[in-house]
């Protein structure tokens, strides 16, 4: 995780629908002064720093020793530790948040890290999980075939890329009662947004073999047409499920 797609990650958390997705999870999570809240995979630290600013008590949690070190420059005042998802530096029942944003597509094993969430809340202590489904991305194109070979295998060459869909059943699954889903829409339209995302998917496709290179370059070369003209439009679907540790024991 290079310095360049973390700024690219600060980017993505200024747009306003990922600004109204991170306060709605907060609010999900009902943190408040003195909240003890995890965010795992916390990336950059926006969530975190966001967190402390409504006197919660978050701590950040990345697997990658640059995303603990650049989000700890950032936010000087903040706390982050390197960490896995799958095995977290908590006592059982310590805390009274979990939080993860488009973490779990990239895990070895989301129902492991799920199960180790419940493990670290107390009773009562709240999951909110945020993500995208890599396969139901709409991207406008000359050639929708094309385009959709490419955001399937994207979708497929991502160990869990489908996994936000499963995240309402995850939950029940994992020992959860009050659960619930929402669906957001994300739409870029700024080629400094949705090019990178783009390339992406289309790098990943020819990698895979579902498309040559030569297919993959032309299909971006129409985007980058289409973002000269403003003519760019990506839309994509993200799930937010939360959850609470019951109370009493099940």
């Amino acid at each position: 995780m290079d310095k360049a797609f973390l700024e690219y990650l600060i980017a993505l958390d200024r747009h306003p629908e990922s600004v109204q997705l991170r306060e709605r999870s907060y609010s999900l999570l009902q943190a408040g002064p003195g909240s003890r809240v995890v965010d795992v995979g916390c990336g950059a630290g926006t969530a975190v720093a966001e967190l402390a600013a409504i006197g919660a008590d978050p701590v950040g949690i990345d697997a990658a020793e640059e995303a603990v070190a650049f989000a700890r420059e950032h936010h000087p005042g903040c706390r982050f530790d390197v960490g896995d998802a799958q095995r977290l530096p908590f006592a059982d029942g310590s805390l009274d948040g979990y939080r993860a944003e488009k973490l779990y597509h990239a895990l070895d094993d989301p129902d492991k890290a799920c199960a180790e969430a419940r493990r670290v809340l107390a009773p009562g202590g709240r999951i909110v999980l945020v993500g995208q489904d890599w396969e139901f991305f709409a991207v406008e194109s000359a050639d929708p075939a094309l385009t959709t070979t490419i955001v399937t295998s994207s979708a497929t060459g991502i160990a869990h890329g489908r996994v936000a869909r499963r995240y309402r059943n995850l939950l029940l699954d994992t020992g959860f009662d009050d659960v619930s889903c929402e669906a957001r829409t994300a739409v870029l339209t700024d080629p400094a947004l949705a090019l990178p995302a783009l390339t992406r998917l289309a790098e990943g496709a020819a990698r895979a073999g579902a498309v040559t290179e030569a297919q993959a370059e032309a299909w971006l070369d129409d985007q980058r047409l289409r973002a000269d003209r403003d003519r760019l439009l990506v839309a994509i679907p993200l799930f937010l499920a939360a959850g609470r540790r019951p109370v009493t024991p099940s």
